[in-house]
């Protein structure tokens, strides 16, 4: 099985939007961390599904959020996520990330 590893800036993007949506709505941020893990499931799946937006990085639309999951797929076949980034911020942001 392919493995996934978020990097500590996606991880904080993450718990920053969970906190969010959860402090909007109780059980928002649940919901958001489901669709999260959907898209995740959907990467590990077939990673070459999913468009290069910059350089070697790739995107992952969620599902009902305006959040893309952003990766690169490694040479052994791991994806690293690099971001979890709402549309509507500059992409500038992410991509000295890579």
């Amino acid at each position: 099985m392919r493995s996934v590893i978020f990097t500590p800036a996606a991880s904080a993007e993450l718990i920053e939007a969970q906190d969010w949506y959860e402090k909007e709505v109780a059980g928002l941020g649940r919901q958001f961390l489901d669709s999260v893990t959907a898209a995740t499931e959907r990467i590990i799946a077939n990673p070459l599904l999913f468009p290069v937006i910059y350089k070697n990085a790739r995107r992952a639309l969620l599902r009902r959020f305006p959040y893309s999951i952003i990766f690169v797929i490694e040479l052994n076949g791991a994806v690293t996520v690099i971001a979890c980034f709402h549309a509507s911020r500059n992409p500038a942001r992410w991509r000295n990330r890579l």
